[in-house]
């Protein structure tokens, strides 16, 4: 396997040739996007630089957790994430090819080289499977590790490095005069060649040379140790470590895959999940988050690392309906049992506040589209009579409540979450009447099959057209917005509402973009 620009990259190369272990010290002629220099730590006032409702999600994921550790649901799906991680790991990385149907089966079944065909992979099917497996050991033994409270050190990052390389005997490295030969792979020891990857317009990204990475690996692991004295919060720590890791690229080989492991140590020991990296949309956040790392600036990847827990987040709350079906008996009357218990008024009225403050917001969204609706109608209105733009929405209580069901589920399916809108649903929508008719729909609905005190909000666009027998047909809803929005019953509905006016700003953005781009 060849490792590009960053770990985060193992081939990740940020439009890198894969021709990046360069045996020749080029440093007296070549030119440098990038110069090694001492990574350094994080700046006194991390705190500020924590995710709120990240620390608001986790304290609802613990008082949850118990629930779901009983009836079994939560130690199956722990197994299929990570067997996500172990396989979009190499995806992302370049290091084989699956697409999206075998990737599904591979999670869902097992990682078996028989599941995945010839013609579904650019690479044998066995090493695929074999490179997976390995993979998947070494988070599993991550979740050992925590669970067994041993520390990180440079020992354990080293054994990671030998047990999921175990696979592979060579790496890629440029000659003297620049043809592209194999070198032998060292597992579990630290580089003695540079590693510097050759961009596509000459210019070489320089990581940390191997005389001194012994001394900068053990700076890393006392700085991250004096972290967690701190009590640095999880997402802040696993971008930091992340980052100044990848500046040390301590190994020939596999540095991304080993970076993204040490933070999903980090996540994991803080009760939040492995660091899953699931599409071309991540990989390319990823890349540009890292290069805004490198000039200094954390923010952008705390804030990817952040979404990605709050995604998988949303993928717990919806597990009872995937696995429901391989369920015992003794494991459905404890979930059974679970849910009764959830239900009791005490409970109930803790979860009620998630209601509240959907309702809060549901009135902002509503206040937003008439402010919209309003500079249309004076815009746009007098170039045509047949021109109209109003709002019309409903409350959860509302006999309207139901309505829209079809297109707000299209628009969480892109988001790979299930919305439920029989535990709470009301919406308000924007209507745009100009050529044909479009609509900018905001919802606010229930994540899973069971009301946990999380509810969602999304935006969809979709459009009404006449066919040719003169009927009105409606497109297909398209998600507005990048993530979904959550609400929860720990976090305060002014907290929730300065993240909400953020998030709404954007997606009625994208959303008008959608309206306009079809005019």
């Amino acid at each position: 396997m060849v490792e590009g620009r960053y770990a985060g990259a193992d081939s990740i190369s940020r439009g890198l040739r894969i021709r990046h272990n360069q045996i020749v010290d080029q440093r007296s002629t070549a030119a440098y996007s990038y110069r090694w220099t001492h990574f350094k730590d994080l700046p006194g006032a991390s705190k500020e630089l924590a995710d709120t409702e990240l620390a608001t999600l986790r304290k609802v994921w613990l008082e949850q957790k118990g629930g779901l550790e009983a009836s079994g649901l939560l130690s199956t799906f722990t197994e299929r994430l990570i067997r996500e991680y172990a396989i979009e790991g190499g995806i992302i990385e370049r290091a084989y090819t699956l697409d999206r149907g075998i990737t599904q089966l591979l999670i869902e079944k097992g990682i078996d080289a028989s599941l995945i065909p010839h013609n579904k992979t650019d690479r044998d099917p066995n090493l695929v499977a074999r490179n997976i497996q390995a993979h998947q050991s070494v988070v599993e033994g991550v979740f050992d590790l925590v669970k067994g409270g041993r520390s990180l050190t440079v020992g354990v990052i080293k054994e990671m490095h030998a047990a999921l390389l175990r696979h592979e005997s060579t790496t890629s490295a440029v000659d003297t005069i620049g043809r592209e030969v194999s070198v032998p792979l060292i597992k579990g020891a630290y580089k003695t060649l540079p590693n510097n990857p050759l961009r596509k317009d000459g210019l070489i990204h320089e990581y940390c040379p191997p005389e001194h990475v012994a001394s900068e690996m053990d700076r890393l692991i006392a700085s991250h140790a004096e972290h967690e004295r701190q009590k640095v919060s999880a997402e802040v720590e696993a971008a930091w470590l992340h980052h100044a890791f990848t500046q040390i690229h301590p190994f020939q080989d596999g540095n991304g895959r080993i970076a993204r492991l040490i933070a999903s140590y980090v996540f994991i020991k803080n009760n939040y999940f492995p660091l899953t990296l699931v599409n071309d949309q991540d990989r390319d956040n990823y890349i540009a988050c890292l290069e805004q790392a490198d000039k200094g600036d954390l923010r952008p990847l705390i804030s990817l690392f952040a979404s990605v827990q709050r995604r998988t987040f949303v993928k717990v709350l919806g597990i009872a309906s995937n696995v429901q079906e391989r369920l015992g008996l003794d494991q459905i009357i404890s979930a059974a049992r679970h849910a009764i218990e959830s239900r009791k008024e005490a409970h109930a009225q803790k979860l009620e506040q998630a209601k509240r403050t959907a309702r809060i917001l549901h009135k902002d969204a509503t206040s937003t589209l008439e402010t919209i609706a309003e500079k249309l109608r004076a815009d746009l209105g007098p170039l045509s009579a047949d021109f109209h733009f109003r709002v019309d929405s409903e409350t959860n209580e509302g006999q309207r409540r139901r309505y829209f069901k079809g297109q707000v589920i299209e628009a969480a399916k892109t988001l790979d979450y299930f919305a439920n809108v029989s535990v709470y649903h009301d919406w308000t929508r924007l209507i745009l009447r100009a050529d044909d008719q479009s609509e900018i729909l905001v919802s606010f609905h229930g994540i899973g099959y069971e009301y946990r005190g999380i509810l969602a909000a999304s935006v969809g666009f979709y459009r009404r057209v006449e066919t040719e027998e003169g009927e009105r047909e409606t497109t297909k809803a398209t998600s507005a917005c990048e993530t979904v929005f959550q609400m929860n019953y720990v976090e305060a509905a002014s907290e929730s509402q300065r993240r909400f006016d953020v998030w709404l700003r954007e997606a009625i953005t994208k959303a008008m973009e959608m309206w306009r781009a079809g005019l």
